[in-house]
């Protein structure tokens, strides 16, 4: 005969409890992967399609290049208009790697997870022991770049 819940033992109670969570905990994560492998698909047609763009615009650039090279050889020789359009492609590219190397000084590095990660060590240590702590091999970039 089954018992009744008031009759149950705390026992069987949190046994029923463990697996009811554990087959929770399953579910999640067979729905995480269901959602993650959906949303990659997404990515990945999306990435395609944003790289077939880029090399669409890639060809009109260039044909844009040889439309005004043409252009301003009315007025010029053939090899200097076509050395003006290099030339103001070789500036902006220029102007690109100074701007990008910029963005890449200012990297703060992983500060805040480096605290987490230093919070968590504090908590779970024992006894309010400090865990040693691993020196980086290099110092960390800072806002300024130094």
């Amino acid at each position: 005969m089954p018992q009744t819940p008031e009759e149950e033992s705390l026992g069987s109670l949190v046994a029923q409890a463990s697996s009811h969570i554990s087959s929770l905990v399953r579910s999640e994560i067979e729905l995480a992967k269901a959602e993650f492998r959906f949303d990659a698909k997404r990515v990945g047609m999306a990435g395609g399609l944003f790289a077939a763009a880029a090399f669409m615009a890639h060809l009109c650039l260039i044909l844009a290049s040889f439309t005004i090279a043409y252009v301003l050889a009315q007025w010029l020789p053939h090899w200097a208009a076509f050395l003006i359009v290099t030339v103001f492609y070789l500036v902006v590219a220029g102007l690109l790697v100074l701007i990008g190397v910029r963005r890449l000084k200012g990297l703060a590095g992983m500060k805040r997870t480096a605290r987490s990660i230093k919070g968590l060590k504090e908590i779970a240590s024992p006894n309010g022991q400090n865990l040693p702590v691993p020196t980086p091999d290099r110092e960390p970039v800072t806002r300024d770049g130094t």
